[in-house]
């Protein structure tokens, strides 16, 4: 396993699972999304506070290797980097089976910032992760 800026680990759960006992690929998209809420929370910040706000953050694009299938019952780590690509926000993310690290699943999930309507740079972004 690399060196992520945010990591959470979670459990797959049976509901989550396809006929053939594995987890439904839609499911891992979940799983990066809520470790995406997860790291805001983490830094204080939350989706509702921000969207009252007049922030709201889209997905604009969603690209997904799938390597090795989950089943019920199993726990693993979602991880997670961040870059800026102009006006994107792009999570680079991956899940590991635990506990022998067995590599899942990667993602890049790309996203952009609307203030008032409006497509912005992610300027408050910026200023929430300059630490």
């Amino acid at each position: 396993m690399s060196t992520y800026r945010f990591e959470l680990e979670m459990k797959v759960r049976d509901y989550e699972c396809d006929l053939q006992g594995v987890v439904n690929n839609a499911n891992y998209q979940h799983y990066m999304e809520h470790t995406r809420h997860e790291f805001l929370e983490s830094l204080g910040e939350n989706f509702g506070r921000l969207h009252d706000r007049g922030v709201d953050v889209f997905v604009s694009r969603v690209d997904i290797r799938y390597r090795h299938a989950l089943r019920s019952g199993d726990r693993f780590r979602s991880c997670m980097n961040l870059r800026r690509e102009g006006v994107k926000l792009i999570f680079l993310q991956d899940l590991y089976r635990l506990p022998d690290g067995v590599y899942v699943v990667s993602g890049r999930v790309e996203t952009v910032a609307v203030e008032g309507g409006q497509l912005t740079r992610g300027e408050y972004f910026d200023q929430l992760l300059k630490d």
